[in-house]
């Protein structure tokens, strides 16, 4: 069928309904709600779709379209569940499972017939880990059912009128009820309030004097203080007090009366010194060793550990997104690791993001982004080239969630990439204007193909788990929900230390590297990457900064349909 995707942004979940359903055979198009109704219109009356599917709104469909043609809504609740904030809801009340609906447009919001439903657990984790692992899985079977029975012609939908369905409406979860009491809350109710705001809209609080969100949440084990007092710093992160105990949270975003210049999300101590201009002493570093003892129950975002002949080099970033500290980190953690004699490592292997690349938000807040934006470009770059030159064991990439641009190369520097079903790949870096680095013009190719790669990255379109194995660009995909991820990752780490022909793949792996540098050097690819990139990060005209700069301030910018051409003709 001609399907239309109607989403205020083209974000994880839209992207994965793409690729999936594009993989079913169906042609799907997309347009971007967030600039008006005109666009929505203009595109229904170009494509004519037979079906519009909405998967993500924050304004109403115009009254025309919803009217003329059938639209489905994606609703992040179970049947009967009504109003703006859903998974909001289910973590504040500790719903053990909860739901996705997908109903038919009506005025009224989500009292439209129900087409199809899907349930999943909830875990104790971040809204936007929960929305793009349980709820995706969840809205993509519902999808995928209601679609089927479109088609089909003779389902008729359940009206939720029906004596099965219990209707409960819920309001807009405001700040009011996210606020933090610190004096009185104890931590399990402060983690919770962080974990339910943890990419959006963030906790509104006062921190020295100055109004901030915060974002993320996790909890400390030993580290005591006065109720509210920041207590120490760790990974860029902060650690601060509860009535009885202390939680870490990763990142702050300051309010946008706060004077600070750049009012969008960024590691939590950077942004406490902005705000103090220096004027309060520098919080203490509480360092954690890389291999954390098990009883240890504490956040950092680097771990590693081993078992049996396998290492496991965990990272866990806000976002996806690494910056230049981040990245030394990372690579000065995988040589350490380098030096524990294993037969394999695996790098990631948790839910959620392996990595999105460079940190847009770090480099839109530097004084000069351009010169930030190189020394990140950089760290990566070392980042990947370290694994690339890995030549004494095999080194798994293990990609839980999704993976965008430098992040995918990152992936696909190591000898195995298994990905879990609903990961999906951005192989590209031409939506924000850039040519690429991180040694894509050797690892894409060396895994699809010259015409593959090509089309990956001038297409620059995202990319399912299905589709990415079929063309090479992963290994395994590994068909289970995100809380067996990490288990399933195990065990097969560990059938592969023990395979017998493990000493044959890795001397393959070495003279594949020899050879190939044979014909043309790694570092000669990094160089010409190089070249290109600066060009762009030095040129104050080049779309790239108007491009970081928009998606950073979630601002809207390009053409409200993202699969038409995209910015910075870079071929």
């Amino acid at each position: 069928m001609d399907i239309l995707l109607v989403a205020s942004a083209f974000n994880s979940l839209s992207q994965r309904l793409y690729a999936e359903l594009s993989d079913l055979g169906h042609r799907v198009d997309v347009v971007l709600a967030s600039y008006g109704a005109d666009p929505v219109r203009a595109a229904v009356h170009e494509i004519r779709p037979e079906l519009i599917i909405a998967p993500l709104l924050k304004t109403a469909l115009p009254e025309d379209v919803w009217r003329n043609h059938t639209c489905l809504i994606v609703h992040p609740g179970p049947p009967g569940d009504r109003g703006p904030s859903s998974l909001d809801w289910a973590i504040a009340e500790q719903a053990p499972r909860w739901g996705v609906t997908v109903l038919q447009a009506e005025a009224a919001m989500d009292a439209g017939p129900i087409w199809a439903a899907d349930s999943f657990p909830v875990p104790p984790v971040g809204k936007s880990d929960l929305y793009r692992n349980e709820a995706s899985d969840a809205a993509v079977a519902a999808v995928r059912t209601a679609v089927r029975r479109f088609a089909e012609g003779s389902h008729k939908p359940l009206t939720q009128t029906d004596e099965s369905i219990s209707v409960v409406w819920r309001d807009a979860f405001r700040q009011e009820r996210r606020r933090i009491d610190w004096e009185h809350d104890d931590t399990a109710t402060v983690l919770r309030r962080l974990r339910g705001a943890d990419s959006q809209p963030g906790v509104l609080d006062e921190l020295l004097g100055h109004e901030v969100f915060l974002h993320g949440g996790h909890p400390e084990d030993r580290l005591r203080g006065r109720p509210g007092e920041l207590l120490a710093q760790r990974a860029g992160a902060v650690c601060r007090a509860t009535r009885d105990g202390a939680v870490w949270i990763p990142e702050l975003r300051p309010r946008k009366n706060s004077g600070d210049p750049a009012p969008f999300r960024r590691p939590a101590a950077s942004v406490v010194d902005a705000l103090t201009g220096g004027s309060t002493p520098r919080l203490p570093e509480a360092t954690v060793p890389l291999a954390l003892p098990a009883d240890r129950r504490t956040w950092t975002d680097i771990r590693y550990r081993q078992h049996g002949d396998v290492g496991f080099l965990t990272f866990s970033f806000p976002g996806g997104a690494m910056s230049t500290d981040q990245c030394r980190r990372l690579l000065a953690a995988y040589q350490q690791a380098l030096t524990v004699p294993t037969r394999v490592l695996v790098l990631g292997g948790t839910r959620d993001f392996f990595s999105n690349g460079i940190h847009l938000n770090v480099i839109e807040a530097a004084p000069d982004p351009a010169v930030e934006s190189w020394r990140n470009l950089n760290a990566m770059d070392d980042l990947v080239e370290a694994v690339l030159r890995t030549t004494d064991r095999l080194v798994v990439a293990a990609l839980g969630g999704n993976a965008a641009a430098g992040g995918t190369m990152l992936a696909l520097a190591a000898d195995r990439v298994w990905c879990r079903t609903g990961s999906v790949l951005n192989p590209h870096y031409r939506r924000m204007g850039l040519y690429g680095s991180e040694f894509w013009t050797y690892t894409l190719p060396r895994r699809v193909g010259q015409e593959s790669a090509h089309r990956l990255i001038t297409e620059a379109l995202p990319v399912s788990a299905a589709s990415a194995r079929r063309l090479g660009l992963v290994d395994r995909v590994l068909p289970v929900p995100p809380a067996r991820f990490a288990a399933e990752t195990e065990r097969l780490a560990a059938g592969l230390a023990n395979a017998p022909d493990l000493d044959r793949h890795i001397a393959d792996k070495t003279a594949a590297l020899a050879s190939d540098e044979g014909e043309r050097l790694l570092t000669d690819h990094r160089q010409a990457e190089l070249a290109r990139m600066h060009a762009i990060f030095f040129d104050p005209q080049a779309p790239y900064h108007a491009l970081r700069s928009a998606f950073v301030r979630k601002t809207p910018a390009g053409s409200p349909r993202p699969l038409a051409t995209p910015a910075g003709d870079l071929r």
